[in-house]
């Protein structure tokens, strides 16, 4: 027997006692899930450079180590006083060794956490799952927890833990509260580095000068980008974004020829109507922000839902509007 349609108010007694619940339908998922395409893992070969370089160090390790033992032990021999004191001393490098380890451990796995939140945010989006958005949410404020200017973002995002939002909205207000003043500050890094990488390349009187200073200021600006939007890399962390960061450059464009602001500068052949060394260093200072931009997209913990994506005139518009002036004649 089929069971008939009821109304009820809102207010009645079995409603208020919570005897009913409200549920999300799976449906949304289920429609916007069908038809995707899921991924099928790559088989890997075995990995025989990072078996090669792991036994490498783990020989280095025990002859560095036989090498520490034969020290203290002649040490001994000559004056037990300088025994203990390089026994002292190997234990104080052994407890730094240890700090550093855990250091680098801890800075990967933030960057692996930023990295999962990105990943889920993009299944979440694309199959409209209300509950991994709230999760991804609730992962984020953590994330942010002890950051004093991200207190009113982390009490509005508490607030709605109840509420029955879709899931791009969730997310796209998690990404206005938290994330939208991390953009802003991102945005002035990488325009201050273009800057400085444009006037360095354009005053330097070496080549040898200009790279060494694009390097410096690419490190620089990628681990500023990581502690802005809540990583901390340690060597092999920031070795990792790097790499990253190169990748996105590799499949973007690292030109980005798409970009308007690009064309118009390449269209204008800067560098052929001002001064070379001008030119070169508006290029540099272009390909610094270009670097800033997919330094963004590794280290946001969030893809850009409802934001808008920055670009390069966002924070290397100046640069070529100085060009611009400079290669106007003056009348």
């Amino acid at each position: 027997m089929t069971r008939r349609p009821r109304a009820f108010r809102l207010d009645a007694p079995d409603v208020a006692s919570g005897s009913i619940e409200v549920v999300d339908e799976p449906f949304d998922a289920i429609e916007a899930a069908d038809g995707v395409v899921v991924p099928m893992g790559e088989k890997r070969r075995a990995p025989w450079v990072g078996i090669l370089v792991s036994a490498l160090s783990g020989l280095l390790m025990l002859g560095l180590g036989l090498g520490i033992e034969k020290l203290i032990a002649d040490l001994y021999v000559i004056a037990p006083w300088l025994g203990w004191v390089a026994l002292g001393l190997t234990l104080l490098a052994a407890l730094a060794f240890l700090a550093i380890v855990g250091r680098e451990a801890a800075g990967i796995w933030r960057e692996k956490k930023i990295e999962r939140l990105r990943e889920a945010a993009l299944d979440a989006l694309s199959v409209k799952d209300h509950q991994a958005a709230k999760t991804i949410v609730a992962d984020l404020v953590a994330l942010y927890d002890t950051r004093a200017s991200a207190a009113q973002g982390r009490a509005r995002l508490r607030n709605l833990d109840d509420e029955i939002i879709d899931a791009d909205d969730r997310l796209a207000i998690a990404e206005r509260e938290l994330l939208s003043p991390l953009d802003a500050q991102a945005k002035r890094a990488i325009a201050a580095a273009a800057k400085q990488v444009s006037l360095v390349t354009a005053v330097s009187p070496r080549a040898i000068v200009d790279v060494a200073f694009v390097i410096f200021a690419a490190v620089r600006l990628l681990r500023t980008l990581a502690r802005i939007y809540g990583g901390r890399p340690g060597l092999f962390g920031f070795l990792r974004l790097a790499k990253a960061a190169f990748n996105h450059l590799a499949v973007t464009g690292g030109m980005a020829v798409g970009d308007s602001l690009m064309q118009q500068v390449l269209g204008l052949g800067l560098a052929a109507r001002i001064s070379a060394k001008l030119g070169e260093g508006v290029l540099n200072g272009l390909m610094t922000a270009r670097f800033g931009l997919a330094a963004i997209a590794v280290c946001r913990p969030l893809p850009f839902i409802r934001e808008d994506t920055p670009r390069i005139g966002d924070v290397a518009g100046e640069l070529v509007s100085r060009a611009e002036a400079a290669a106007t004649p003056q009348g």
